[in-house]
């Protein structure tokens, strides 16, 4: 049966990946429960709409980094799409570019950066770790503004691995022929089976820096005049702090609930950063972005009431690639963009200009 909303894409997914690759995409931290809550708080937000607003005609556009994107929904960074379709990042890509917007390729993707950016019709931005060996990470910085990525997002949440059960059971490891094709080394880019353990958990203790601080965002950014922004951002005074250190955006994020479990929903950390970052002066310019639980049109104009400048969705993407492939992807993204204009029509905001924080209760 042909999928008629997002969450309709995940069983028609499962029915045809392998449980290790599912369990990897689907499962959450520990019990889960900030998976779950990004979700529930959604659903918990009430639209006050308006009424006899002339919306004949609806613009879904928004600014973002100099991007002007036709609908305010970005692909989010999610690593090894080559568990979901042999094409993997390159199908993703080529969907995004389809639909007009950015994807952010992650650093754990099975295709080079090179193949994804030469396949892409839109903005490719990288999402980053930084390896305990700067060296390594400073000639991947080169290699991606060679490659033409526009933005680096750097991931601040993950100084070790969210102890993932479904990983663990099931001894994640990426088969045989599968690597992360952005890594340093030979044996780096080989995420392989480990007794007890999940290989990837292990791979992260091994390679990435766990002693990240907010020197490392100026170090990040003496290295590269690629704007910088900082994903995994949940607090106030966090964001004011990379607004500090010159950061061009942040996403809201607490890692799709798969870090620290009973950590705050995403929509409900956005109201007080989004006031923070406006009581700093943070400009139009600046990229308040958010993800965690986006699975309805209705989502993203609450996000963007709330003070978001667009929202990255990240498992139904993948529930689009593991079904359909390509063509999969475009269908979720197409469905979620239609629902965006839906929202705003009913509403009563013809742009999202008009999608003010007193709509949201």
């Amino acid at each position: 049966m042909e999928p008629v909303n997002l969450s309709e894409f995940e069983p028609l997914a499962r029915a045809k990946m392998s449980s290790m690759a599912y369990g990897y995409y689907a499962s959450g931290a520990d019990d889960e429960l900030t998976l779950s809550e990004n979700r529930a708080a959604f659903q918990r937000l009430k639209l006050a709409y308006r009424v006899l607003v002339d919306v004949r005609r609806r613009d879904a556009s928004v600014q973002v980094l100099g991007h002007r994107l036709p609908s305010p929904v970005i692909v989010a960074p999610t690593a090894f799409h080559q568990l979901a379709d042999p094409e993997g990042e390159v199908a993703t890509v080529r969907a995004a570019g389809k639909a007009g917007t950015v994807m952010v390729l992650s650093t754990l993707s099975n295709r080079p950066v090179e193949e994804v950016t030469q396949a892409a019709s839109g903005p490719v931005w990288f999402q980053l770790y930084v390896y305990k060996d700067r060296g390594s990470s400073e000639a991947l910085i080169r290699r991606v503004e060679a490659a033409g990525c526009r933005a680096i997002v750097l991931t601040v949440d993950a100084p070790i691995l969210g102890r993932r059960e479904a990983d663990i059971r099931n001894r994640f490891h990426l088969p045989e022929g599968l690597a992360a094709a952005n890594l340093y080394g030979d044996q780096e880019g080989k995420v392989g089976r480990r007794s007890g353990d999940s290989g990837l958990a292990a791979w992260v203790r091994e390679v990435l820096d766990p002693g990240l601080t907010w020197k490392d965002v100026e170090w990040l950014r003496g290295v590269t005049d690629l704007p910088v922004i900082i994903k995994g951002i949940v607090r106030a005074d966090d964001a004011a702090r990379a607004l500090e250190h010159g950061a061009s955006g942040i996403v809201v994020s607490n890692h799709g609930g798969r870090q620290l479990d009973t950590a705050v929903a995403t929509i409900e950390a956005l109201p007080a950063i989004a006031e923070e970052l406006a009581l700093r002066g943070a400009g139009d310019e600046f990229a308040l972005l958010l993800d965690g639980g986006i699975r309805r049109g209705t989502d993203v104009v609450k996000a963007l009431a709330l003070g978001a400048k667009a929202v990255l969705i990240g498992r139904p993407v993948l529930w689009g690639l593991a079904g359909e492939g390509q063509r999969g992807v475009e269908k979720v993204l197409a469905m979620l963009n239609a629902e965006v204009d839906t929202a705003l029509a009913l509403c009563g905001a013809p742009s999202v200009a008009e999608l003010s924080r007193d709509l949201v209760i």
